[in-house]
């Protein structure tokens, strides 16, 4: 990679966005995230000074930055996910005569089990002849793609019950789930063959406007993979989960090291200063340190720290429970205080060191505060807050899109939403909005996000936060108006450490991921005596 290339990395939730950031966020690379999906912000017809301003916003501040940007896409209709990511790529290099206007490499960030609006957002990245390199494996999590098809610990995809939150059944490969746009597969046998072989079979695949769909197994694959499509030069748009990011941020490393470029970025405050309360990057080799690894500054052991957690499942439930039997206070908000028109849910002062607020059943106490220590464990399955799923076949899907090829599978209408990532308050029990009696997630997610907002808003002084579920840290966040964030490292993958730009810190973490102490782990990595284990025998 060329020392002056842009790196424009595109994710459809806050988590994956964050995941891409400390990925390529290194000594040798800096990276930030950019908020900018909110309603109306990259939407074509808005006035050419919002337009401006946002193109601006994506010009990197340092060379070789990479900008990592949120759309908040995951749960938006199918066709205006794919207008965001149309958008992104027109504001990231808004002039085509400009000298650098191909020079930005791309890196669409998905969900490694396919869920999402995965469809429609690389059929508006393959627009303009584009070439487009599928490689969504993420061998870290046990994930990896064999013969085109999606495997959990050896089991397939549509066989496993990953897409149990989903209410279509899952794709039988990867081809499936792109709702009928042409394909080619790439064997893992080509992956680890020459890299002539390898690039060959990608520029074949392009050239024939077909997306790329390559088998992986092995970080060393995907480093193949990457080593490959780079060697096409910008034109050829990366797709993938974090297995992806982290294989490209570990090429960017050898390549600028090898030149000699690159000094030691640090968290940044405003316009790019150092922020006061920020822990230092993580080593460029790896940036999934341990929680020990993360200091956190002096200046920030005063702050009390916010852990919400936007998500019912069982697992979370069991970190909270850990949490709190370490001395942190837990607030249990009731569903029914969230979704009301009437007097708004509000915690208490924010006077403990560490906070936990959780989702309480549908059924829910009056009291949004129940006694010290108490965690429920009866958490009733929580609605979606996505929109009814959209077909995308290649008549519907954004832009032109050649005739499918004759070897490729039958579609059945495109898995275009996504909810058991559980990044917002997902649950499987397959409810929609439009079920009598059903719970609105989206109105559920913006209602924890005004109380979340309030208790901040009310503390005098800076609050850490902990956010669990990207739909969760995005409402959260916007309600904060917090525009931007920058990476320090992570405590254990999944869970990034992010700085805000007056030196707050952010911990973003999908619902589901994480073992029991996963919560623990990044209290301490933020305080690390903030609690006190408590021993019992």
């Amino acid at each position: 990679m060329a020392a002056s290339r842009r790196l424009l990395a595109i994710a459809d939730d806050l988590s994956g966005a964050a995941e891409v950031a400390a990925a390529l966020h290194s000594r040798t690379t800096r990276s930030r995230v950019l908020l900018i999906g909110r309603p109306g912000a990259l939407n074509a017809g808005t006035t050419g000074a919002v337009n401006g301003g946002v193109a601006r916003a994506l010009r990197p501040r340092h060379p070789g930055e990479a900008t990592v940007l949120d759309l908040d896409s995951r749960y938006r209709p199918a066709t205006e996910a794919a207008e965001a990511v149309r958008e992104a790529l027109r504001l990231s290099s808004p002039d085509e005569n400009a000298p650098d206007a191909l020079d930005t490499l791309v890196l669409k960030k998905i969900d490694s089990l396919l869920r999402g609006n995965v469809a429609a957002e690389i059929a508006a990245l393959a627009e303009g002849g584009a070439g487009v390199v599928l490689a969504p494996a993420l061998p870290i999590a046990g994930r990896v793609v064999r013969s085109g098809v999606v495997h959990l610990g050896g089991v397939a995809l549509h066989e496993s019950d990953a897409w149990r939150a989903e209410t279509l059944p899952p794709p039988a490969s990867v081809a499936h789930a792109l709702g009928g746009l042409p394909t080619a597969l790439v064997p893992l046998t080509t992956v680890r063959a020459s890299r002539r072989t390898l690039l060959t079979a990608l520029r074949t695949a392009a050239a024939a406007g077909r997306v790329a769909i390559c088998d992986a197994e092995t970080d060393a694959d995907l480093d193949s993979v990457v080593e490959a499509a780079l060697a096409e030069g910008p034109r050829m748009r990366l797709v993938g989960s974090g297995g992806l990011a982290l294989a490209l941020g570990r090429h960017l490393r050898t390549t600028l090291n090898a030149i000699g470029a690159g000094a030691t970025p640090a968290a940044t405050g405003k316009r790019g200063a150092p922020a006061a309360d920020a822990a230092p990057a993580a080593p460029p080799a790896d940036m999934a340190v341990g929680a020990a690894r993360v200091a956190a500054s002096p200046a920030s052991a005063g702050r009390p720290v916010l852990v919400v957690v936007g998500t019912a499942e069982p697992a979370a439930a069991e970190q909270v429970r850990r949490l709190v039997e370490d001395g942190a206070v837990h607030h249990q908000l009731p569903l029914a205080g969230l979704l009301s028109g009437g007097a708004p849910v509000r915690l208490p002062p924010l006077t403990a060191p560490v906070t936990v607020v959780s989702l309480g059943a549908p059924s829910g106490a009056p009291d949004p505060a129940p006694p010290h220590g108490a965690v429920a464990t009866d958490t009733a399955p929580l609605p979606s807050p996505r929109p009814a799923p959209e077909a995308i076949t290649p008549a519907a899907a954004p832009g032109p899109a050649p005739n499918p090829a004759p070897d490729t599978p039958p579609t059945p209408a495109s898995p275009s939403i996504d909810t058991a990532d559980h990044t917002g308050p997902d649950r499987p029990d397959g409810q929609t909005g439009k079920q009598p009696g059903a719970v609105s997630g989206r109105r559920l997610v913006l209602g924890l996000a005004r109380v979340i907002g309030d208790a901040v808003a009310a503390h005098h002084g800076a609050v850490d936060l902990v956010l669990t579920g990207g739909e969760t840290a995005r409402h959260v966040l916007d309600a904060l108006a917090v525009a931007e964030l920058d990476p320090v490292g992570q405590v254990h993958h999944g869970a990034v450490h992010l700085a805000t730009p007056d030196g707050r810190s952010v911990v973003t973490r999908p619902g589901s991921f994480g073992d029991p102490d996963s919560l623990r782990q990044i209290v301490q990595a933020l305080r690390p005596h903030s609690t006190e284990r408590k021993v019992t025998p």
